[in-house]
């Protein structure tokens, strides 16, 4: 080594990527091993929007109407007219809600704090 080469740097590993899952750079290929893994059954997916679908049509027709919940620790609420609920099901907003701490004019109830639900139609 002369003095004039310039100093040697340490070695440095190369990442090697995977390649691309296809040329066309549009996913990975839904019949590979895993595509297959993860999603679910026909029969399974059928299954669930029809149950998701009776779900919000009775939401949807139980607007307006009176409801109870009953909440953990044995709280039961009441309200006069249940108003909507998110997609998800997660928050439920209802008018006159009767506590045991007094009335509320507009409440909203998380679904997690829900153990059950009853409409009076």
């Amino acid at each position: 080594m002369k003095e004039t080469d310039p100093p040697l740097l340490p070695l440095v590993p190369v990442l090697r990527l995977p390649l691309p899952p296809s040329t066309s750079g549009r996913g990975f290929d839904p019949s590979s091993p895993r595509a297959l893994a993860l999603s679910p059954p026909a029969v399974q997916q059928r299954t669930r929007a029809s149950l998701r679908q009776s779900f919000l049509r009775s939401v949807l027709s139980s607007a307006g109407h009176p409801v109870t919940f009953t909440l953990y620790q044995r709280v039961t609420v009441a309200a006069q007219r249940f108003n909507v609920c998110d997609i998800e099901g997660l928050n439920f907003q209802v008018s006159n809600l009767q506590t045991p701490l007094g009335v509320q004019k507009e409440a909203l109830l998380r679904g997690p704090d829900i153990i059950s639900y009853s409409f009076h139609l």
